[in-house]
C-alpha cells in the first residue's frame, strides 16, 4: 500500500461508478483495547460482498486523514481515517487507514468480483 494521493485514488473510485460491486468495510480499534487500557471499549464493524451500485465517490481530506463518501440510490456508505490504497491486479481497490504505529484501523475496498474468505 501506498499513501493516498487523493487525484489518483478518486480516478480509482469512479472507475467502479454506477456498477454493480461488492464492498468490504471493517473498522476496529483493536480486539484488545480494553486489555490495554481498562476504561477503552471494544468497538468494530464488519461488512464482507455488499453488493451495491453507487452513483458517485468522493474522496475529501480530512485532518491527517481521508474520508471516502460512497451516494448510492437510497443513502450512503463511507469511511473515514483512511491512509492508504492500493490498486491489485486482479482490479481489487483497496483502502485502508492505520494508526501511528501502523496498525490497521480501518478498511473499505471496492470489487467487481466477490472478494474471497
Amino acid at each position: 500500500m501506498k499513501p493516498i494521493e487523493i487525484e489518483k485514488l478518486q480516478a480509482y473510485i469512479d472507475q467502479f461508478a454506477n456498477e454493480p460491486v461488492y464492498i468490504h468495510l471493517e473498522t476496529t480499534n483493536g480486539a484488545y483495547a480494553q486489555h490495554f487500557d481498562s476504561n477503552a471499549y471494544n468497538v468494530g464493524a464488519y461488512i464482507r460482498n455488499a453488493s451495491i451500485t453507487f452513483l458517485q465517490g468522493k474522496v475529501v481530506e480530512q485532518d491527517l486523514s481521508y474520508r471516502i463518501g460512497l451516494k448510492h440510490e437510497i443513502g450512503w456508505i463511507y469511511a473515514e481515517g483512511l491512509t492508504d490504497y492500493e490498486f491489485t491486479e486482479e482490479g481489487q481497490l483497496l483502502i485502508a487507514g492505520h494508526d501511528r504505529e501502523g496498525r490497521l484501523m480501518v478498511t473499505l475496498e471496492i470489487s467487481r468480483q466477490p472478494f474471497a474468505y
